[in-house]
């Protein structure tokens, strides 16, 4: 039975450093899938992780403990992207079958799911969760952008776009970024029917967005393109910072990168399998 973990967990503070990153090494390898994994996300309080898998599973993890707590496949729907919500044992998928596009509340703690968010009519390629109340938006290939509560199956709103949609939620649910063509149009999420209140433009950068994130205290966002770049920017002002290449992509595959927690680290994957880290402050490699 899975359930939420003890509030009484003691929680470790580490300051990072070039150094512990350069020293880090795999701790625990998981071979039990038999396709790529699609997605993963850690919760933002529990020590949990959920991966999507193309081999149509989803799977939870104790991070603490380095075991896989469950496992729930998804064969008739297939599943692409996950997301937790606030609650460490639900979460919202995308499906991956090339028929029903619709998005899931699922339970992992029973394998019911709790609703169904139908809108998009093409592949959901990014989803963002508020970390302050029940909404949530979703980017598709139909070049639509949703905005959804979990409290309803009936969607809260619709952004039309001009490309392959990413996008992102800020730390604090009040604003939300859509990157495509080029740019990052940043809006107000209480009155994103206005339009944007600010365009940034990333250097030169037309290539297809990847992935959208903004560091934890919302100062810095980044974008992953199809072409391997990896842009920082000043969330504020929209001042472009420093571009990091990663190569070889893979095809077909989505270039993630994040934040490390303090936001001073960019972490990325890379086709040839390597994790990689950068320092923001000095762009160089770590």
């Amino acid at each position: 039975m899975v359930g939420p973990q003890s509030e009484r967990e003691e929680k470790v503070s580490l300051e990072l450093t070039e150094e512990i990153l350069q020293s880090m090494e795999i701790g625990m390898v998981f071979k039990d899938y038999s396709g790529r994994i699609s997605s993963l996300d850690f919760h933002r309080t529990a020590n949990y992780l959920v991966t999507a898998s193309e081999d149509e599973s989803i799977r939870l993890y104790d991070v603490s403990s380095a075991t896989c707590l469950k496992t729930i496949n998804s064969k008739k729907y297939g599943v692409d992207l996950v997301c937790f919500t606030s609650h460490p044992t639900t979460v919202i998928y995308s499906s991956k079958n090339g028929w029903d596009e619709s998005l899931r509340l699922l339970s992992l703690h029973d394998n019911k799911y709790l609703r169904y968010f139908k809108g998009h009519h093409d592949r959901v390629v990014s989803l963002s969760l508020c970390s302050r109340n029940e909404c949530f938006i979703s980017g598709s290939v139909d070049r639509t952008v949703l905005l959804w509560d979990q409290r309803t199956e009936k969607c809260q709103g619709l952004l039309r776009v001009q490309g392959r949609p990413a996008i992102s939620y800020d730390d604090q649910g009040l604003v939300f970024a859509i990157a495509f063509g080029g740019h990052i149009r940043m809006f107000d999420a209480r009155k994103y029917e206005k339009g944007p209140f600010e365009i940034f433009s990333v250097a030169g950068d037309a290539s297809d967005a990847n992935v959208v994130k903004f560091s934890n205290d919302g100062r810095l966002m980044l974008l992953t393109t199809m072409d391997g770049h990896i842009h920082v920017l000043d969330s504020f002002r929209g001042t472009h910072l420093s571009t990091y290449n990663v190569k070889p992509v893979s095809s077909n595959c989505t270039l993630e990168a994040s934040f490390s927690p303090e936001g001073m680290y960019v972490i990325s994957g890379s086709g040839d399998g390597r994790a990689y880290a950068w320092s923001v402050r000095s762009g160089k490699e770590v």
